[in-house]
């Protein structure tokens, strides 16, 4: 019987994380069915909370605004995120301040709401939400019955995230096509969930620059568009010669959205790519890029100049199969419980400068009934080769216990130009103590590529 995966952590970022799971199985004596640990639910701290609202009916109602209250309360799946997490937000409005605008009766299934949710304290900033189309019958003038509308948002910043219901539109498709938009009063509305993020030790980088062409001849000016920067900060956009920024450069401050549209103009031969970065000096994690850009000679007389250009890809990882079976191990010695870690391919196709960490942890092993074996009795003995032409070197970890704080199970450093295609691997070990119970044995192992 193979484990199931369980949910891993999705991350975005200059850093993307990929995370896989394996089960991983220990068999002591005795047979019987494979224990798969139970995901545990996410809780959140949330409350109902009641504002004033301004709905605006279909003008073909004829009536006028309605100033009502809304009841809603805002839910989310991980109370506890790390800086890069995604989190899943609810907006359950509970009670609408609108209502059927008009006396025909609607059926159910008819209504489609989306709104948004108004996010302050450690992190700012709106969110879009939208729910299913789905509701139950709501006879003529009659109130709208309650809704719910989910969203995403990354975490970029680690302190108590605060979440307050925004502005929402009831759209009905029944006869005709209407929309009921509300409105908050005197926004923001209370709060109504929270989160508490944390610093997972690897910053999110959001920033990112778009080019208006990958070449140009020497003297011409390039348009370079950057997003995700601080906003009204001190930005260069430099010329990158594969190693370091060139001469080419120009300095101005982005907008208070964190944006910005620069046109330098490259002269400097060297110059293979454009990055650009805050601060007096590059920084990747305060960066973006490098995006490739060259200086093409002129065409002569009865001469054609080709061009090509490589796009760059994504960081990613896959596993051949997501369980491992590990050797018996009799109840009166004990011993070591051997078994080999499940390939796993990293491709890196990001063709920039930041290296990569493939990491992994691992829970206690549960057994029958309250029977278990400790996590840090797991080690392993990491090896990893990189393909031909890569041009990053993949460097095992240390071997070693694996545990539930983690371990390295491979790494390629940050520099000058980095990527490849990787086969990671490890032989894998369970010291199971002497009379452990008889029994299937089983625990998850994550693996986390950031």
């Amino acid at each position: 019987m193979a484990i199931p995966r369980s949910p891993g952590r999705r991350r975005t970022g200059r850093r993307r994380r990929w995370t896989a799971v394996l089960g991983v199985v220990a068999l002591p004596l005795a047979g019987g069915g494979l224990l798969a640990p139970s995901a545990a639910a996410y809780g959140t701290a949330s409350v109902a909370v009641d504002f004033p609202t301004h709905c605006v009916p279909p003008a073909i109602a004829g009536l006028p605004p309605i100033d009502g209250t809304t009841t809603a309360e805002i839910t989310v799946d991980d109370p506890a995120p790390e800086v890069g997490d995604t989190v899943t937000v609810t907006y359950k409005v509970l009670s609408p301040a609108a209502g059927n605008p008009v006396d025909v009766a609607l059926p159910a299934d008819i209504m489609t709401p989306t709104g948004t949710v108004t996010l302050t304290g450690a992190q700012t900033g709106s969110l879009t939400v939208a729910g299913p189309r789905k509701n139950a019958p709501v006879p003529g003038l009659g109130a709208f019955p309650p809704f719910e509308m989910t969203g995403t948002f990354t975490v970029t910043a680690p302190g108590e995230i605060r979440l307050s219901p925004g502005d929402y539109n009831i759209h009905t498709s029944y006869l005709l096509e209407l929309d009921t938009p509300c409105t908050v009063t005197d926004p923001p509305a209370p709060v109504s969930g929270t989160v508490t993020a944390t610093d997972g030790g690897d910053p999110v980088n959001t920033r990112a620059i778009t080019l208006s062409a990958a070449f140009g001849k020497a003297g011409e000016r390039v348009t370079v568009t950057g997003a995700g920067f601080s906003p009204g900060a001190d930005v260069t956009v430099a010329g990158w010669n594969g190693a370091v920024p060139t001469a080419d450069r120009i300095t101005a401050k982005s907008t208070s959205t964190g944006t910005f549209t620069f046109r330098p103009r490259i002269n400097d031969p060297a110059t293979v790519g454009i990055v650009a970065f805050e601060g007096t000096a590059w920084d990747p994690a305060k960066g973006a890029g490098p995006a490739a850009y060259r200086l093409i000679a002129e065409v002569p007389p009865l001469s054609q100049r080709v061009d090509a250009s490589v796009t760059d890809g994504a960081l990613s990882m896959t596993q051949a199969g997501d369980t491992v079976t590990f050797s018996p191990v009799d109840f009166g010695t004990g011993g070591p419980s051997t078994g080999g870690l499940r390939t796993v391919t990293v491709k890196d196709y990001r063709g920039g400068t930041t290296g990569w960490s493939l990491t992994g942890s691992v829970t206690d092993f549960a057994g029958p009934g309250t029977a278990s074996i400790d996590a840090g009795r797991l080690s392993w003995t990491p090896a990893c080769a990189a393909a031909p032409g890569s041009p990053s070197v993949c460097v095992p970890g240390s071997p070693g216990p694996v545990g539930g704080s983690g371990a390295t199970l491979a790494s390629a450093a940050d520099g000058p130009f980095t990527g490849g295609e990787f086969t990671v691997d490890a032989g894998l070990s369970v010291d199971v103590p002497r009379f452990t119970p008889p029994g299937a044995y089983s625990a998850v192992l994550t693996l986390t590529l950031a």
